[in-house]
């Protein structure tokens, strides 16, 4: 990540440091916009309110990032392919909502990525900084069981009717699917208008997510956060 940096046209962050506009984020790398600053709670409620998200590896500063398409999945819009409806349909397994998030946090940073990406970026600066926004009733996991054990699942940030979505992890075929599904549904009923994907991923983009215009996306999550 480092080698593609340009930190002398980014704002270096002070601990009380505001968020510049997001418009004046890089178009390469596409989306950066400051570096340094903390991971503090209100550090990063902060930046979850504006459509900026940190994403960075061990051997970076804090990076904030908020890229111009942004991915996104309307809940109403979620597909779901047949082998995924008939794996659904099975009973060996379970979900559950914010019984394991530390665990879940854990899996995700050692999940293999594959050969285009990792797993770093969940640092223990990170996983330090959300465990806070989960104990503040902010930060949310998904789990999937089967015969008890913890085989996938996922965490995120919920600010209002507005879902950002952080990172998954799978020990069996399908169970981070299974628990994203779960959560969609989930979300979908409860009134949730909109899920930040952050990158585009073929994925994600099976599952109906799609990229539109950062000006609509945040335009879109400061309506949603407030309710």
């Amino acid at each position: 990540m480092s080698d593609a940096l340009e930190p002398e046209i980014c704002l270096l962050l002070r601990t009380n440091t505001p968020f510049p506009l997001v418009e004046s984020a890089l178009s390469e790398p596409n989306g950066l916009l400051a570096i340094g600053g903390d991971l503090s709670a209100s550090r990063l409620l902060d930046a979850y309110s504006r459509g900026i998200f940190p994403w960075f590896s061990d051997d970076d500063p804090v990076l904030w990032w908020s890229p111009d398409p942004r991915m996104v999945l309307f809940p109403e819009e979620l597909r779901v392919s047949g082998s995924l409806r008939k794996r659904l349909r099975k009973t060996d397994y379970t979900v559950t909502h914010d019984t394991a998030f530390h665990q879940v946090v854990e899996a995700c940073a050692l999940a293999d990525r594959g050969p285009d990406q990792d797993g770093t970026w969940i640092t223990d600066e990170i996983m330090d900084g959300y465990s806070v926004l989960h104990e503040m009733g902010y930060a949310h996991s998904v789990e999937t069981w089967i015969n008890g054990e913890l085989v996938g699942g996922l965490y995120g940030v919920q600010i209002g009717k507005m879902y950002y979505g952080e990172s998954m992890f799978h020990r069996v075929t399908d169970a981070s699917k299974i628990a994203f599904v779960h959560l969609v549904r989930h979300l979908c009923d409860n009134g949730v208008g909109m899920i930040d994907c952050q990158m585009n991923t073929e994925h994600l983009a099976g599952f109906g997510a799609r990229e539109i215009p950062r000006a609509s996306f945040t335009k879109t999550l400061s309506h949603l956060i407030k309710q």
